[in-house]
């Protein structure tokens, strides 16, 4: 067995639209408690917990946890936006992977309001005015709009542009993710669509975004438990997943030129690109994908940052149905945001209990076959971007 930190065990509860959702704090309670159980471990045995979500007063973290448990253990509560989830599993691994401590708890929860999302905190500077700076000067004729829906519709315009692709690719994504939501029982939406139906839907972002190319907030829980090669074999954990490879980026300087990398085009390739370098491979080696397609464009742009095709090569990428089941790779088979949901701070650990199925070969009707390496993409404008490789133990 390597030294490695293990996924030990996985939890998540179904998503749900706002309003129809139990407190957070039940929420994040059953899906430690099930990552618990999961790993065959109880509360005590954990040294650390990280606790993501991003609407919510300070210590939400310790509320949710005090519901399994109060142990006395360290709890961090983390936001770092959409990819809060994934950076509280990067936490959880580098304390684990370092020596810290030999066992580590990542779990993450949201409760979202109806609607684009928006700042609470009109009264400061909002941490979005320089990018949104950068882009009137990179895309002056962008219409107005809310700050997601302008970031990303305004990158997907400029990806048509750059490369002359047919729109419909964004569409094309939307069949394809929801055709695998189908197959979970834990996606909100199972609803298989057509080409047609997402570009007739409402426009929500001119000229190219329609509703149906947009996930949906929503709310719910995930968690995880990390662990040492060496706590694994104490306790008889033989289901665990090993992350061979983390990394987390956030801007660079150059990073804000376009609209294109605006929206973390260039630190998802170098996140992806030290993650490879960890694992001793590249994207030839995976073989299923959890990334984050808060709207398609961004799975559009994300395909080339990972490095799954060439630079301007998603078209035929995704014409040739290499982003699912018989392709290269099998891109978002529980639906993805796109169709299981995004509640912000639950994304990224569910994204990790999803591929951890496959992994261990228990994703059911939705399993991807032989699966052995997985790869996460989990991304937070303003901004950070967390890449991580899994492999079966």
């Amino acid at each position: 067995m390597s030294n490695f930190a293990q996924v030990a065990g996985v939890g998540m509860v179904k998503f749900c639209k706002p309003g129809q959702q139990e407190p957070y704090r039940v929420m994040a309670a059953k899906a430690i408690r099930e990552a618990l159980k999961d790993a065959g471990i109880e509360l005590k045995e954990v040294q650390q917990a990280y606790a993501s979500y991003i609407y919510g007063d300070s210590t939400c973290g310790q509320h949710a946890l005090y519901e399994v448990g109060q142990t006395g253990i360290p709890v961090v509560n983390v936001n770092n936006n959409c990819s809060s989830g994934s950076t509280a599993l990067f936490l959880a691994r580098q304390a684990v992977q370092s020596g810290a401590v030999e066992c580590a708890l990542a779990f993450g929860f949201e409760e979202m309001q109806p609607g684009a999302l928006g700042s609470n905190w009109e009264d400061r500077e909002s941490p979005f005015d320089f990018m949104l700076s950068a882009l009137e000067k990179s895309a002056p004729d962008a219409p107005a709009g809310p700050l997601a829906l302008r970031m990303f519709g305004s990158a997907g315009t400029a990806y048509i542009d750059k490369y002359n692709a047919n729109p419909d690719i964004f569409a094309k994504v939307s069949v394809k993710t929801r055709s695998h939501a189908v197959k979970n029982p834990l996606s909100l939406f199972t609803n298989e669509l057509t080409v047609e139906e997402v570009m007739s839907a409402p426009s929500i972002y001119a000229p190219y975004l329609t509703r149906l190319m947009a996930c949906p907030p929503t709310c719910g829980a995930a968690a995880v438990v990390v662990c040492s090669a060496s706590f694994a074999r104490k306790h008889g954990i033989s289901a665990g997943v090993e992350i061979i490879g983390q990394s987390m980026a956030t801007d660079i300087a150059n990073t804000w030129d376009n609209p294109i990398d605006l929206i973390g085009a260039k630190m998802t390739k170098k996140a992806a690109q030290e993650v490879y370098e960890q694992a001793g491979f590249g994207p030839e080696s995976i073989d299923v994908i959890e990334l984050h397609d808060c709207f398609t464009p961004n799975e559009v742009i994300t395909y080339e940052g990972l490095g799954l095709c060439p630079e301007g090569g998603a078209e035929k990428f995704i014409n040739d149905g290499d982003n699912t089941y018989g392709g290269q790779f099998v891109v978002n088979p529980s639906g993805g945001l796109m169709s299981k949901g995004h509640p912000i701070g639950a994304t990224g650990l569910a994204q990790c209990t999803e591929l951890t199925w496959h992994l261990r070969g228990t994703a059911g009707e939705r399993q991807v076959e032989n699966a052995n390496v997985a790869l996460q993409h989990n991304l937070g404008l303003g901004g950070a971007v967390v890449v991580t490789m899994y492999r079966k133990a």
